[in-house]
């Protein structure tokens, strides 16, 4: 029993197989609302026959999939993945929030302003952390979003800056300061002495004092006790430096979907 499980986000598309025990298998493309349909199908398909998943009867090496789970904040994107998915891997995807409720109380002012992969993350967080009063899930994406929970209730969150989306602001407004790959592997910062690296340890040690103050904040704020897991590309790099996460997974939506996939079977 194997699930495709896609966070359609505003940068990439974060494409997962899992089972029952977990993700076995996951890759990325890039976000493109211009590509067709039959394009997209065509590389899902790819990629899931390299991970030995494919359709029924394409091959006696591969699995077939028994579900489909989408998140998405692009909705330009869904009609291209859910053709992709009808018609390559014979497929009907149910999206989060919309076909497949996410189980918990949102007390947001206005509950359809949040996008479904914030929903998707606090979800996936309470559950990873089911002992814990109050769970916050920081999603290092397009923006860093804190997402509250308390008890079985999305709180709502914090909206911050991004740090590639930050980045490509500075390279695209300042005419001396170059785009770069964001690599500082140092635990502590270093005045710079150029400017790749001023601006890796300025980036890094930057993000990681306001994940650290945002803690310091949101733990007197929240009842306690409080966890915190870091989710998103940039995570690894913040959770070295600091001292505020009970977890960090990298593949935290994902992992809310995989276990939406399977509570939705119950």
């Amino acid at each position: 029993m194997h699930a495709l499980l896609i966070d359609i986000g505003n940068t990439s598309l974060k494409i997962g197989v899992a089972g029952i025990e977990g993700l076995v298998a996951s890759y990325t493309l890039p976000t493109d609302t211009q590509q067709s349909g039959d394009g997209l199908g065509l590389q899902l398909a790819y990629l899931l026959g390299h991970a030995g998943f494919g359709t029924p009867g394409t091959g006696p090496g591969n699995v077939a999939l028994d579900g489909c789970v989408i998140s998405s904040v692009v909705p330009g994107m869904n009609p291209l993945v859910a053709h992709a998915c009808e018609r390559f891997l014979e497929l009907t995807p149910r999206f989060a929030h919309r076909d497949l409720p996410i189980p918990l109380e949102n007390r947001y002012e206005r509950p359809n302003e949040v996008g479904a992969d914030r929903l998707v993350g606090a979800f996936g967080a309470r559950r990873l952390l089911p002992d814990v009063r109050s769970v916050v899930s920081v999603d290092y994406g397009t923006a860093t979003n804190f997402d509250c929970v308390t008890g079985n209730a999305y709180l709502g969150g914090l909206i911050c800056p991004g740090v590639m989306s930050s980045l490509g602001a500075l390279a695209t407004r300042t005419a001396q300061l170059p785009r770069i790959a964001l690599t500082a592997h140092a635990d502590v910062p270093i005045v710079g002495r150029s400017t790749v690296t001023s601006l890796n340890h300025g980036f890094l040690f930057g993000f990681a004092s306001m994940t650290e103050g945002l803690y310091a904040r949101l733990t007197k704020t929240l009842e306690g006790p409080v966890a915190f897991v870091a989710t998103g590309g940039f995570a690894p790099d913040v959770a070295r430096v600091v001292d505020c996460f009970d977890l960090v997974r990298p593949d935290l939506v994902l992992e809310g979907l995989r276990l939406l996939w399977l509570e939705s079977r119950d």
